[in-house]
């Protein structure tokens, strides 16, 4: 499967990515410029960057960058040698097991964009939908009952704006799912009756705006919907409303016992076992002087 056909999956999915691009191979090297891999939050390397030594380097920074949401060019470099600088968007990494050579590697982040689950068949859940996709959001439409509502799970914002029918349930269904934000269009009274109904916790029914949106004065849809796109945009950068991400394997760091690096590891570190001790190594050379030692002792 070729990478764009892979990074495209992996969008659909929403499932947080690094591309990651070689930009410069200076040899002895075995990658190339225009080598290119995918790596995933549990340290999964998809495609070709580098070989081992150079591996660990790259799932670091990948990592990083994930965590960051920032590009970054890295630059993996033998011990010794310093020749490429420190600077804002670029980052050196001297790995002890190369032989020679260095490589240029740019690193690109794919999040998912926040997704904004919008119930309803209204003219505003419609110009809800147009503003969320205009400013990027990612836009999920229930348009029946509250049992053909998909798992909000991975979901940034909730608005309801079917003017009647099960409100009250899909709002329990939001809370349980920890769902960050979750909108009512409705009147001030109406809103506080269906509030009422569910017997909410105090810090459940601060999750819960209604009337839904920045206080603009709006009046047609188009207008709510900019309240209301505005008020998740607000929670999002000066709230801490979370993007949630699916979910990954947990990812640990240990010391390779012979160079001293530090290992990030991932599915495909080199790994040994030696009396019920688990060792990880940078590449199989350390691996296997390792096993060497120990089969010598």
């Amino acid at each position: 499967m070729k990478m764009t056909e892979r990074a495209l999956q992996l969008v659909r999915a929403r499932t947080p990515f690094v591309h990651a691009t070689v930009v410069r191979a200076q040899q002895p090297t075995s990658a190339h410029a225009g080598d290119e891999a995918i790596l995933l939050q549990d340290g999964t390397i998809e495609g070709f960057v580098g070989g081992q030594c150079a591996q660990n380097s790259v799932r670091k920074a990948a990592l990083g960058a994930l965590q960051s949401n920032e590009s970054v060019l890295l630059r993996v470099l033998p011990d010794g040698d310093l020749h490429f600088p420190e600077a804002p968007g670029a980052a050196v990494v001297v790995n002890p097991c190369l032989s020679g050579g260095a490589l240029e590697i740019f690193l690109e982040p794919q999040i998912p964009p926040p997704l904004v689950q919008i119930c309803g068949a209204t003219p505003i859940a419609d110009a809800l939908a147009d503003m969320c996709d205009l400013v990027g959001f990612a836009v999920r439409r229930s348009t029946a009952g509250a049992d053909s509502l998909e798992s909000p799970a991975d979901t940034t914002a909730m608005v309801i704006a079917s003017h009647g029918g099960p409100e009250a349930e899909l709002i329990r269904i939001a809370l349980d799912a920890g769902v960050g934000y979750i909108g009512l269009v409705a009147s001030k009274i109406r809103g506080a009756s269906i509030l009422d109904e569910l017997e909410l916790t105090d810090a459940e029914r601060a999750h819960v705006r209604t009337p839904v949106g920045l206080p603009i004065g709006a009046k047609t849809s188009a207008e709510i919907a900019v309240s209301i796109v505005a008020e998740v945009i607000q929670a999002i950068r000066k709230g801490g409303l979370a993007v949630p991400a699916r979910p990954a394997g947990v990812v640990f760091e240990a010391i390779d016992p012979v160079c001293g690096m530090s290992v990030t590891v991932g599915p495909d570190t080199p790994h040994l076992t030696v009396d019920d001790v688990d060792y990880w190594f940078c590449g199989s050379g350390c691996r296997k002087s390792f096993a060497a030692t120990q089969a010598g002792s």
